[in-house]
């Protein structure tokens, strides 16, 4: 059957130039402007040409309109978005007040979560708004439903106009709630808080995993499970994903015939039955993108239109990109239509390639997941360089048992308020699929060779599209000479690349070996998204933070050949600080922690106590010895004065040499997740100067006092920060006033693990994993 490209093509257009132009604000309603020009040009032209030429231009002019449309919606939206009265707040520095309507659950400290600003108050002035923030909280709040409205003190600070937040709100206390969320909402806030507590009762993974599966409720998911998932292609089921609308639709629809229902009122409650789907499980990008194309196919089906599976996709694209832009540049979006345009492109042929040799069945069950995943790889390549060598048969393993998850798990949701036996039993019968697909996860994720290293950046993208075409262009869909002759040359091709890549992955295999130095003094670890930092010295190492992942953390340790810690510090109990713990547990001489935050990670503490270590909390003023270095805790002050527990508080060190150093000792600072307010406070409670490593506060986040790290002057900048993070780390302002000070920063996304040793002539000599091409 022919592909209908005609409305794909203009969408691809569109959602290019509207992803490329919300980075460029101020080119947005020139563009605009342009662009309807060039779709009324068009529209004429195809009036005056022949039939033969119409169809190209028609495309040509639907193309420029429907990028007008998109850039136009921006072009309004954009000053809304990011208005004076917050430029100016954020550039002062000073303290607001506001109120912001939450748009997800609050999490565990430290955790940030999503709201809408409604107003500000800038002293004595007060604004109204609309705007999307992301909002920072150290202290815990306890479970606060979405659509709350919380009252915030802190700080703002600005981000990137294509950022889908607008704003950072970094509190400095704990928020109020100053009005429970609407009825319509508050529904679903109930329902989730029930499941999600008949859940936590379950056992294992699959007791974390199942509120993902079925209501899209992550909060449970450790960061070990998160990564496993991750590993094994089988993130999308991490949370809802797109195809449980099908499920949930194709459920009511069926039984509806059944029973004789009328096809006007199966179409009416499907649509009910969606919307409250979506408010259950909140509007994420893939059940935006199934809901948008449902509810176009359910209109299609009640006018005795059918609708084909591509332009629907693009007429959908369309309509949620009208509503809002910003979602051009969102991964989640972009790689649930990848995976559903895969689908509907590949997935057919693919089946029947593999039927000749496979039962109809398995052909059908190895050529779904087969075609997302060679649709999602190259976007995927952007968040993690590698290819999953598991990929194809953990969806194989684990895609059955998702859909019955998520029927089993929203039955249960649905029974627990009213009939709780029922609604329990229900629960376990979910878990049972669930447990499963964790399962699978963590086995094929341990398994040797789980991933293939992969190129970088723009150049891995290339390098992934083009293996993926060769790869098409060998499969014999269709037979005929040219085919042939194009087959032959693919699998040459093919063959070309792959023996170039080994190639390269063992010279550079070899690389790593090789010039890896022994007399490394700070290690920084490839964790993902947190910390963890070794400091060596005189035969003694040191630990600061311990990242989000016990698997992550050990890796490293284990290529270091570090078997045993000396000393341990835990700057603060966040996950992407403390996650990775138990990789050391009963290693460790002597661990230093911070004030508890109320949270259960602090009870690390005491797990490191009943192993074996001596357990200190600290402040301000305890120094100790490292073999030829003095470390020196320079924050938090006790008692703690104008700061809560947590990011602002963190256990600030700095290392230094104890006069003792043969071969040079690089000078140091680690400053945990301290904000900008905080680091004034540390700048005036501490003789601080010149170090030769600063280990950058909060992963490259923009709430920084350029002035300490103007103090510092340090020559090498370290940031913790992952690749797929969703905040936006390390910042553009961060990453500006690094420069400005002529400090090299040295990322472990980009460049994975990082060592730094101390030259003769008292530079900072600088080996990483990865070249940075970024």
């Amino acid at each position: 059957m022919t592909l209908d490209l005609r409305l794909a093509a203009p969408a691809v257009v569109a959602w290019i130039a509207v992803g490329v132009l919300i980075g460029h604000p101020e080119l947005l309603i020139v563009s605009a402007v342009a662009l309807w020009l060039a779709a009324v040009v068009g529209v004429t032209m195809a009036v005056a040409l022949g039939a033969r030429s119409r169809s190209i231009t028609v495309g040509i002019a639907l193309a420029c309109a429907a990028a007008a449309l998109l850039v136009s919606v921006a072009a309004v939206r954009q000053p809304q978005r990011q208005p004076e009265f917050l430029a100016d707040a954020a550039q002062s520095g000073r303290f607001v007040t506001a109120t912001v309507e939450t748009s997800q659950a609050t999490g565990s400290p430290g955790e940030p979560f999503t709201a809408t600003l409604r107003s500000l108050n800038v002293g004595e002035r007060r604004f109204s708004a609309n705007v999307p923030v992301l909002v920072f909280v150290d202290d815990p709040l306890g479970s606060v439903g979405i659509g709350s409205t919380l009252k915030l003190r802190g700080t703002v600070s600005m981000t990137d106009p294509a950022d889908s937040a607008a704003l950072l709100f970094f509190t400095d206390r704990g928020p109020t709630v100053v009005e429970e969320p609407p009825w319509v909402l508050d529904w679903a806030n109930e329902l989730r808080a029930t499941f999600r507590g008949s859940a936590a009762a379950l056992p294992g993974s699959g007791g974390d995993l199942l509120p993902g599966l079925a209501i899209g409720d992550t909060s449970a998911v450790s960061p070990r499970l998160d990564a496993a998932m991750k590993a094994t292609s089988l993130s999308h089921l991490t949370a809802v994903s797109g195809a449980n609308c099908a499920v949930l639709i194709a459920i009511v629809m069926l039984a509806g015939a059944a029973l004789g229902i009328p096809r006007g009122c199966r179409v009416a409650a499907s649509v009910v039955i969606l919307l409250g789907f979506v408010v259950l499980v909140t509007p994420e990008p893939s059940v935006l993108r199934a809901a948008a194309m449902a509810t176009l196919v359910l209109g299609a089906l009640l006018a005795g239109r059918p609708l084909r599976g591509v332009p629907t996709l693009a007429l959908a694209c369309l309509v949620i990109l009208a509503v809002d832009p910003w979602l051009s540049r969102s991964y989640g979006f972009i790689l649930s239509v990848l995976a559903t345009g895969g689908l509907l492109v590949l997935a057919g042929p693919l089946t029947r390639v593999l039927r000749r040799w496979l039962p109809l069945w398995l052909a059908v069950v190895i050529a779904i997941p087969l075609s997302a995943q060679l649709a999602c790889q190259p976007v995927l390549i952007l968040l993690s360089p590698s290819i999953p060598t598991y990929g194809v048969l953990a969806n194989l393993l684990a895609e059955p048992a998702a859909p019955i998850a998520t029927v089993l798990g929203l039955l249960a949701c649905a029974l627990l308020p009213l009939l709780p036996g029922p609604g329990l039993a229900a629960a376990h019968l979910a878990w049972v699929p669930s447990a499963w697909i964790a399962a699978v996860a963590e086995f094929l994720a341990g398994l040797p060779g789980a991933s293939i290293p992969w190129a970088q950046g723009a150049i891995g993208v290339a390098a992934a599209v083009l293996v993926i075409v060769l790869l098409l262009g060998a499969i014999p869909f269709r037979a005929g000479g040219r085919e042939r002759r194009w087959r032959r040359a693919s699998r040459i091709g093919l063959g070309l690349v792959v023996a170039g890549y080994l190639g390269i992955a063992a010279g550079d295999a070899a690389r790593q070996q090789l010039s890896r130095p022994g007399d490394w003094q700070i290690a920084m670890c490839d964790i993902g998204q947190g910390d963890a930092v070794l400091v060596r010295s005189g035969g003694r190492v040191a630990l600061i933070d311990a990242g989000p992942d016990v698997t992550l953390l050990k890796h490293c340790l284990d290529t270091l050949g570090i078997g045993r810690l000396d000393l341990l510090v835990l700057t603060h109990y966040d996950i992407d600080h403390v996650g990775g713990a138990a990789a050391v547990l009963g290693r460790v001489d002597s661990v230093l922690v911070g004030p508890p935050d109320g949270s259960p990670a602090s009870e690390l503490a005491e797990g490191f106590a009943k192993n074996g270590a001596i357990v200190s909390e600290v402040s301000q003023g305890v120094s100790g010895l490292l073999g030829d270095l003095r470390w020196d805790v320079l924050w938090p002050r006790s008692p703690l004065r104008g700061v809560l527990p947590g990011n602002d508080a963190s256990v600030t060190l700095r290392f230094a040499g104890a006069g003792g150093c043969t071969s040079g000792c690089l000078s140091s600072i680690f400053l945990g997740d301290l904000g900008r307010e905080p680091q004034a406070l540390l700048m005036a409670a501490n003789r601080l100067g010149r170090a030769d490593v600063v280990k950058v506060a909060h992963h490259g986040s923009s709430d920084q006092n350029p002035r300490l790290y103007a103090v510092l002057a340090a020559t090498i900048g370290l940031i913790g920060v992952g690749a797929d993070n969703g905040y936006g780390h390390p910042t553009d302002s961060l990453l500006r006033v690094l420069a400005e000070q002529g400090t090299l920063a040295v990322r472990s996304d980009i460049q994975g693990m990082a060592l730094l040793s101390p030259r003769p002539d008292g530079t900072v000599s600088v080996w990483t994993e990865h070249p940075a091409t970024r």
